[in-house]
């Protein structure tokens, strides 16, 4: 069989089949097939397509192009993926919950890159906190705690990491069939019963338009489910934060409060135990959504899933207090600002975007991947969609590392906000519900 055979094939848009689709990922992975040939069919999938058969085929070539993990464990093992977000911070208490219901979360998550955050980088604003545990000790931490959230291994979905690469500079990230492939290989090799996804849409969100994300989360939930887990997809709104912080110790300060019950942000609430709800029925925890969700609800309420999160902080290193002593433990940045509303009025519109992007540029977030990360700057107290201000109520409150940067990102945010006489109709906030 050769490379360019089949790429003649998609070029010509016909149907691959998947045992041409296992060639490739096999080329892909031992890089017997080149960069410009993986190119080349990227090229060809994003402009042609692939039909549902053909993304189970790829996406579970690419989960076993490395490890499976498999489990033995007293209750179903379970995860969530969002497409991304800004102040979309819903892991960190999403997986305690989980576990305090009696599920097992072994989340590997990602870094942030562009204008998103990562939920890697809130973990490393932990002093101690280890996000590549070697695998006996995660493990360990996914049985007796009941989750763990850890970084991508390097025996997990191995092609995905080339063909992501290449993709990234090549002009075909948009493809719809390789995000799914992309996304589901690496939380299908976790050995997952069952999977909840959050797709963003709106200003803050990758997918901007509704049809757009309806489209990926219908993907999504096709392929995870035709490749034998049981998921269900979420599509939320995102033109706005979701949490009133971005950035990651200030992201994970909000959680902690979130957890102590101190400060509660009501989207946030909201998303996360809608999620919850949604995976306890997917994976026989609860008779239905309506009842997973009181159950995620007493998990907050109760402290089980602020005890679950002390845990696993404890058990990956971090402070055996972290709760207890969070504004102790997290950095924090020398120069703050609140950024003023200038006129009376209300919140009209947010371009969520850019308040991310105003997050990168002070130090938050990479512009590539190499980039190092301050965790201590960011945004907090963001002003959300209709709330009524005045001349002098802040909008945010800027934490930044220097002079210029903290005035450079009051500006970004400032122009950020659109104020209005009138306040904006409500939205939904879960558009649909697929899967």
């Amino acid at each position: 069989m050769l490379p360019q055979e089949i790429i003649i094939a998609k070029r010509d848009r016909r149907r691959l089949s998947e045992r041409e689709i296992g060639f490739f990922v096999a080329g892909l992975t031992d890089e017997t097939i080149s960069e410009g040939q993986v190119a080349a069919l990227a090229m060809a999938i994003l402009l042609n397509g692939l039909d549902t058969a053909e993304r189970v085929a790829l996406t579970r070539a690419m989960r076993d192009s490395g490890r499976v993990l498999a489990w033995d464990l007293p209750g179903p093992v379970v995860d969530k993926h969002s497409t991304g977000g800004v102040g979309d911070n819903v892991s960190l208490m999403l997986a305690p919950a989980l576990a305090a219901c009696g599920a097992f979360v072994p989340m590997i998550s990602g870094r942030g890159l562009g204008h998103t955050g990562g939920t890697l980088d809130k973990f490393d604003a932990i002093p101690g906190y280890v996000t590549q545990p070697d695998e006996a000790t995660f493990r360990r931490v996914v049985a007796e705690v009941g989750c763990a959230i850890i970084g991508q291994t390097a025996d997990i979905a191995p092609a995905d990491r080339r063909l992501y690469a290449i993709r990234d500079v090549t002009g075909t990230v948009e493809s719809i069939d390789l995000i799914t492939a992309s996304i589901l290989s690496k939380k299908l090799a976790a050995g997952l019963d069952a999977l909840i996804l959050d797709v963003k849409v709106g200003t803050g969100a990758f997918m901007a338009t509704l049809d757009d994300a309806r489209a990926l989360a219908t993907s999504l939930t096709e392929v995870a489910n035709g490749a034998g887990c049981r998921t269900r997809a979420l599509v939320t709104d995102m033109n706005e934060p979701l949490a009133s912080a971005a950035g990651n110790a200030l992201e994970m300060a909000n959680a902690a409060r979130f957890l102590r019950g101190d400060v509660i942000d009501s989207r946030l609430w909201d998303v996360t135990v809608a999620l919850g709800g949604e995976l306890l029925a997917l994976a026989g925890l609860a008779a239905d959504a309506a009842e997973g969700a009181d159950r995620m609800a007493m998990a907050f309420e109760s402290g089980a899933a602020a005890e679950r999160f002390d845990r696993m902080v404890a058990a990956l290193g971090g402070p055996r207090d972290f709760l207890d002593r969070f504004e102790r433990h997290l950095a924090g940045a020398p120069y703050i600002a609140d950024v003023a509303a200038g006129r009376d009025g209300f919140v009209a519109g947010i371009d969520t975007r850019s308040l991310g992007l105003a997050v990168v540029e002070l130090g938050g977030g990479r512009r590539r991947a190499s980039d190092r990360i301050d965790h201590a700057v960011g945004l907090e107290t963001l002003a959300g969609l209709g709330l009524a201000v005045e001349t002098d109520t802040p909008l945010a409150r800027v934490h930044a590392a220097s002079e210029d940067a903290l005035a450079a990102a009051v500006e970004r945010v400032r122009a950020a906000y659109r104020l209005d006489d009138a306040a904006p109709g409500d939205g939904p906030l879960v558009h649909h519900r697929l899967g």
